[in-house]
């Protein structure tokens, strides 16, 4: 094939939004490259880009839009020829975005992505596909299919169920994604053997609600925790969007005792007063967020917490914002992100009355997340003289420093560790001390030749 040949046929794909959305742009990947089409990271020497959207809150919508208006721009200047825009986005707003954007050449909604790369396929062919592609209905709890890992090969994305049950008053994602529907054990397990077959040394569990899993055929998380921890291979687990209500205390266990389940966990509370958590239909108490928090920690001494949190909501009052500023100050709370009450329609939190002013709930996160970020440094600065053993997720450098986590981080969304470790590969395990503090709360680290006996928290 000529170079202009395979330049007319480059691709680039976009992504935005969540893990969970990453995993839908890999499967995208997965079958453009079995229609033969290049793909290219550099948006400005493809034929065709595909944007990946996010429509959970307003910030994520806006930035959708702009992205979208950006390609045109470039299409406009003849930099590229097509768009296509796919995902979250369109699944909400549907063909009302053809509308607004008449210039992007194909809408899909979410769907199993077979449809959409045949519609790239016939773009850069110069042919015209449908400007609209409709998604199948909802996506079965089944394998989904080759995935092309935009993941630095050290880690991967598994998702073990789709859609959530939930009526949280704040959210669309029911509506996008629709009901939970939890894949089968051989599915996840099989695409999980696969993973590791491919040198993938963490698995990061991810569903909409991933303590879910299971309670539509009469099983628990645990259950599918244990099976992908005991497949062969050199592999940890790392478990994402727990939901803090019916939660599965056999977890517990295997957070403590097996050596292949990371002492994580990701628990989105969203708040701590009683008022709040129910007019935001979150079930349970503030008294029940923490009494799982306390179980949690005292059934896994050395575990992290990541929680995620929301401000702003109507009704919140001063008396409920200082509530929970008390909780994430009491528990430490340093793993966390924060975020303002975004009206979405569709949701029943958009009829609420006692909506927080704007510049109110601004202050009140900047406040939350300057807490955060002081327990945040005294946690850090708590490992400094201990030792740890880092996943390797990147070179740096010239190749002699690697960027790596321990067990308390996730990929991509807290802090992580820098060593000069040169002759380290991504995938590698080293074994590090830990010196110093970055100004972003990073870890500065070297390589301890003789470690001493690693526990799984040096703290």
């Amino acid at each position: 094939m000529s170079s202009s040949a395979i330049t007319s046929e480059r691709v680039a794909l976009i992504h935005l939004g969540c893990a969970r959305n990453l995993i839908d742009s890999e499967l995208l990947l997965g079958r453009m490259a079995e229609e033969e089409l290049v793909v290219t990271d550099d948006p400005s020497v493809a034929h065709t880009v595909v944007l990946n959207t996010c429509s959970f809150i307003g910030p994520a919508r806006e930035e959708s839009y702009a992205a979208i208006r950006d390609l045109l721009a470039l299409k406009e200047k003849g930099t590229i020829e097509g768009v296509v825009v796919a995902g979250c986005l369109v699944q909400r707003y549907k063909q009302a975005l053809g509308e607004r954007f008449p210039g992007v050449d194909v809408f899909a909604e979410i769907s199993d992505y077979r449809a959409l790369a045949k519609a790239v396929r016939g773009l850069v062919d110069g042919e015209r596909p449908p400007g609209y592609l409709e998604g199948p209905g909802l996506r079965p709890p089944e394998r989904e299919g080759a995935r092309l890992l935009s993941t630095p090969g050290s880690y991967a994305y598994l998702r073990i169920s789709h859609g959530c049950d939930h009526t949280c008053s704040f959210c669309a994602i029911p509506a996008i994604r629709g009901p939970h529907r939890s894949k089968r054990p051989a599915a996840v397990l099989e695409e999980a053997q696969e993973l590791i077959g491919a040198g993938v040394r963490e698995l990061v569990l991810v569903a909409e609600d991933s303590t879910a899993w299971g309670r539509d055929f009469d099983m628990e998380l645990p259950q599918l925790v244990e099976a992908l921890a005991e497949l062969d291979g050199e592999h940890r687990l790392r478990v994402m969007y727990a939901y803090p209500n019916r939660f599965p205390w056999d977890l517990t266990r295997l957070l403590r005792e097996h050596p292949r389940v990371t002492p994580y966990l990701d628990i989105p509370i969203q708040h701590a007063s009683t008022p709040v958590l129910r007019a935001m239909r979150r079930a349970g108490s503030g008294d029940q967020v923490r009494r799982t928090l306390d179980r949690i920690r005292e059934e896994v001494p050395d575990i992290t917490l990541r929680t995620t949190l929301l401000v702003g909501f109507p009704g919140e009052e001063d008396a409920h914002f200082e509530e929970l500023m008390q909780l994430v100050s009491e528990y430490r709370l340093a793993r966390l992100g924060a975020f303002t009450y975004s009206p979405e329609q569709g949701t029943t939190g958009y009829e609420l009355e006692g909506r927080v002013p704007a510049d109110v709930a601004q202050a009140r996160l900047d406040a939350l997340l300057t807490l955060r970020d002081e327990n945040l440094a005294a946690v850090q600065e708590g490992y400094v003289g201990g030792e740890l053993e880092i996943l390797v997720d990147e070179l740096a450098g010239e190749g002699d420093l690697v960027v790596g986590r321990g067990p308390m981080d996730a990929p991509e969304v807290d802090p992580y560790v820098v060593a000069a470790a040169p002759g380290v590969g991504v995938g590698d395990t080293v074994h590090v001390r830990i010196d110093d503090v970055d100004d972003t709360f990073n870890l500065i680290a070297s390589p301890v030749a003789n470690p001493a006996s690693n526990p799984r928290d040096p703290r």
